[in-house]
């Protein structure tokens, strides 16, 4: 190498990427972004849940999160079981040897810190400690950033979350009520930022891509079934929130209105089949969305969307469309507040179709009130991003040309 080149940056990107949920590869597409804008000589590859797609997707070399390719999958067998305990094990030897090879690992937004649905302490909470804690040992910086978390109520997950945030190099949330919940797993977060999702950074369909209202209402759809505390009560929950869903449809169609039902992840896809199968009419049609740019031309020529999945509300609310929210956590309500539209908000867990009805007219009514509060209200969260691309320039790489970056006040 000639005298005074500089070795490439060496940046790894982890996380339950490419997996089928829409909203994790949008934070991902915004952190590779920002990286090709800001550090376009980085060498950047991935460790990641859907390395197959994520290397054809985005043209990056992936490596699989986990050895066992069953992770995921409930073990019933001796055989699956015994593979699993296996898996833990090389796991940890597979994750310090990526490690190893870069100078920074980034954690690209989502909710990693977090359990509003379903998980084991031993999937994705082990891993995410097997990287903080191979980072802290070989010298690697480890930043999650602009992440979510909550409340944990399982002791292990609640346990490996904690220690995950204290050997992370650094650490920034999408909401203050993330970094709050961190305090109160005893994490010190006194020099944490507060920002806002990764998502809004990406780019927004142009304005005006319809002309005048169309009727139309995007629905976002989701396999719910409560949260992690909630699995003995799962199949009840899931049948009240899909026959709410679907009485609400029914209703939007009664009065003429055209329906698309859109999802988030592969696996929401039975529930619009279970929708359309019930409602049997040609106003009801389903969306193909494999992106979250995808969602965002759906909603944009909507007059009014209905979503359960966070990151549909941040698409519906990103493009300005009036945005009423079916919240199964309490980042949904602290998102709806932030854009203005706290007083929209239906529970998750308790959908009544009439009420539900009742608040989606209220809404329309403000139609216009709300677009221009929703576009005053991006214009801000944009800027939130920025800053946190700023700091992470300032605080993760080395010295370059760029000014030094404002620091966001927590």
């Amino acid at each position: 190498m000639a005298s005074g080149e500089r070795t490439p940056l060496r940046v790894g990107l982890f996380g339950l990427l490419g997996s089928g949920n829409v909203g994790n590869d949008g934070s991902l597409e915004a952190v590779l972004g920002y990286l090709g804008a800001e550090h376009p000589g980085a060498v950047v590859d991935a460790m990641c849940g859907g390395a197959e797609d994520v290397a054809l997707r985005y043209r990056i070399p992936a490596t699989r999160l986990n050895w066992y390719r069953g992770e995921y999958r409930t073990a019933s067998r001796a055989g699956a079981v015994a593979a699993k305990g296996v898996g833990k094990l090389v796991d940890a030897a597979r994750t310090a040897g990526w490690v190893r090879r870069h100078d920074v690992v980034i954690v690209p937004g989502t909710g990693v810190l977090e359990t509003t649905l379903p998980l084991r302490p031993w999937g994705f909470p082990y891993s995410l400690f097997l990287l903080c804690a191979a980072g802290r040992l070989l010298g690697t910086r480890v930043a999650l950033v602009s992440v979510g978390a909550g409340p944990i109520g399982s002791r292990p997950t609640r346990a490996l979350v904690r220690w995950s945030a204290r050997l992370a190099g650094y650490r920034s949330y999408r909401d203050a009520m993330s970094r709050d919940a961190l305090r109160a797993m005893g994490v010190d977060t006194a020099r944490d930022g507060v920002y806002e999702d990764l998502v809004f950074a990406l780019p927004t369909p142009a304005a005006g891509l319809a002309s005048e209202p169309s009727g139309t209402v995007c629905v976002g759809v989701m396999a719910f079934h409560g949260g992690n505390d909630d699995r003995a009560r799962a199949g009840e929950i899931h049948r009240r929130y899909l026959d709410g869903t679907t009485a609400f449809v029914r209703a939007l169609v009664a009065d003429g209105r055209p329906v698309r039902l859109l999802t988030g992840d592969e696996v929401d896809r039975p529930v619009v089949a279970a929708i359309l199968d019930a409602v049997d009419s040609p106003l009801v049609s389903a969306a193909e969305t494999g992106s979250l740019a995808d969602l965002m031309k759906e909603m944009a020529v909507a007059d009014t969307v209905v979503a359960t999945r966070y990151h549909n509300l941040i698409c519906a609310l990103k493009v300005g469309t009036p945005t009423l929210a079916l919240s199964y956590s309490g980042k949904s309500d602290a998102l709806m507040a932030r854009m203005g539209l706290g007083a929209y908000r239906h529970s998750a867990r308790e959908v009544d179709a009439g009420r539900l009805l009742d608040q989606f007219r209220a809404l329309e009514r403000r139609s216009a009130e709300v677009r221009r509060t929703l576009a005053e209200r991006n214009v801000a969260a944009a800027r939130r991003v920025e800053r946190q691309f700023a700091v992470l320039t300032e605080s993760l790489f080395p010295a370059t040309d760029h000014a030094p970056a404002p620091r966001e006040t927590p």
